[in-house]
């Protein structure tokens, strides 16, 4: 965010200026939502939690980074896009010489010597445990080269195993990888066994995939394997001590009855009616032509946000005041981990932002700019449930939930969409603007945590059997149908990534998949451009 014209300092011609600084800074941390912050080579903040503003003061970029443990107030003198990072170099009030900060893009901490190190140690260890704990079989091309082509990752490391004529797949990964890249090893371990079954001679048959996960980081895997097509596939999930070389079983047709529950529907007119004198306030800020884009979406009985396009800009929580027991509202502004709260003092930065908000963030914008390409997913929901009654004329517009709160195993999930068709049968929407090698497998995890919802049912007024969406609040007044929920995929056509439709096939023949691409311009138009289904499911 920047305020203000610059008065004290004039940059050299050679320089960038404080707003170029800004615009880099706020651009990379845009596109990395998962970035952290270092210094000396430790991390000093995770940008998944904490909060940051880079504003021009005095002719200067002003870089303030705060959370729970810390707060840093750094001058930027100078940014380095590099492969790895974006190096930020700074100066501290007084310091004779700047100081550099790293902002790295992801989880994975590690320095590629060290990574790589214990990627080839993984490899090792299961060249030498496979043989010894699965009699008969031989270890056969294990490896963990980037293969682009075929969307395998250095992380995973992939092979075969041979008896006479049979053959199997195998994937592993290592424990010193982050949880997402663990969570992720399914899609890799199908598209590997749909590889080894299309490149291996007519004599030799991949009946089945074996998945090797670290000790204690088998659930999720266990969960998404019981919803596979097994008819398709012999699928065993095994868990690797690292430590002792132990390499056991998993029987995922047996992982317990894992806890989801919902988060209890509220009046969204209510919510709104409780913030409307914070709500207000921002909207004074804006010209009536602004004020007609900007969306309303409670998100809680006490909570609204103000969206343009799906950017959540500014938020109203109504609350009971610090020093009385009187209700007040308080306004926060700013995007993402930019969030600053508004009252007299930062109100022209509040304006400042509003103005450069609106100015970029509309169908016609510029891609080069951080705020037209931030949460491109939100602006497509945001286009899709405005528009589900012309373009999915099949589903209940008039019944459409967004941004689900669920619970599973302990972890909070958001469902994208969530709705129902003509005969009341529930339909989860996982949305991408951009392409995903781990779309399916998302999906599936909501779909899977959906069709418990739905099937946990008790009696209700009159006798009749209420889900746990209907006893929740949801759907007033439709009866839910009790049939498995049907999954919709929603991205545009182009980004797509060709390997999701390879892995919707394995999945079981239960789960009534389709595929939905819409136009590449939909932030303009949005229309659909193909549709691919399960064969046999039924028309929408």
């Amino acid at each position: 965010m920047l305020k203000g014209p610059s008065t004290a300092r004039t940059p050299a011609a050679d320089e960038p200026s404080p707003a170029q600084l800004a615009k880099d800074i706020e651009s990379y941390v845009a596109e990395h939502p998962e970035a952290a912050v270092l210094e000396d080579g430790s991390v000093i903040f995770d940008m998944r939690t904490a909060k940051y503003s880079v504003t021009e003061s005095h002719g200067r970029c002003l870089l303030q980074l705060w959370s729970e443990e810390r707060n840093l107030v750094r001058t930027v003198v100078g940014v380095d896009h590099r492969a790895a990072c974006l190096r930020v170099s700074t100066r501290r009030l007084g310091a004779p010489r700047p100081e550099s900060l790293e902002i790295v893009p992801g989880r994975d901490r590690r320095t590629p010597t060290a990574r790589d190190g214990q990627r080839r140690n993984y490899q090792r260890l299961l060249e030498r445990i496979l043989p010894r704990a699965l009699h008969g079989w031989k270890v056969d091309g294990m490896r963990s080269a980037m293969d682009l082509e075929h969307s395998f990752r250095p992380a995973y490391v992939r092979g075969r195993l041979l008896k006479g004529t049979s053959a199997e797949a195998v994937v592993g990964v290592g424990s010193s990888e982050s949880g997402s890249t663990i969570d992720g090893i399914l899609t890799i371990g199908l598209l590997w066994l749909d590889y080894c079954r299309q490149h291996t001679d007519a004599r030799r048959h991949f009946g089945g995939l074996k998945v090797i996960v670290p000790a204690g980081s088998w659930r999720v895997t266990a969960e998404r394997l019981a919803w596979l097509n097994h008819a398709a596939a012999d699928f065993q999930l095994f868990t690797l001590d690292e430590r002792t070389e132990e390499l056991a079983p998993v029987d995922f047709r047996d992982t317990g009855n894992f806890e989801s529950r919902l988060v209890h529907s509220f009046s969204a007119p209510d919510a709104i009616e409780r913030c409307r004198a914070g709500i207000d306030r921002v909207l004074n800020l804006l010209s009536p032509g602004q004020r007609d884009r900007v969306e309303l979406y409670p998100r809680s009985a006490t909570e609204v946000s103000l969206l343009l396009h799906g950017l959540d800009f500014a938020r109203v929580r109504r609350g009971v005041s610090a020093t009385s027991f009187t209700q007040t509202d308080e306004v926060t502004f700013g995007a993402g981990a930019n969030e600053t709260p508004l009252n007299d003092e930062t109100e022209p930065l509040c304006r400042d932002l509003l103005a450069r908000l609106f100015q970029s963030r509309h169908p016609g914008g510029l891609h080069a700019d951080p705020l037209f390409r931030l949460q491109p997913e939100r602006w497509l929901e945001s286009r899709l449930r405005s528009n589900m009654a012309d373009l999915l004329p099949g589903f209940r517009n008039d019944l459409v939930y967004s941004q689900v709160p669920a619970l599973t195993s302990g972890d909070r999930g958001m469902l994208d969409l969530l709705t129902l068709d003509q005969a009341s049968r529930l339909v989860v929407m996982e949305l991408k603007a951009d392409e995903d090698l781990h779309l399916p497998m998302q999906a599936l995890d909501y779909w899977i945590r959906v069709r418990a919802l739905n099937d946990d049912r008790a009696p209700g007024a009159g006798g009749r059997s209420l889900s746990a969406f209907e006893r929740a609040g949801y759907f007033a007044g439709t009866e839910v149908s009790p049939l498995p929920p049907r999954l919709l995929l929603v991205g545009p056509a182009l980004r797509i990534h060709p390997a999701n439709e390879p892995v919707l096939r394995y999945l079981s023949p239960q789960i009534e998949w389709e595929l939905i691409a819409v136009a590449e311009q939909w932030r303009q138009e949005l229309k659909v451009v193909f549709r691919k289904r399960r064969e046999g499911s039924g028309s929408v």
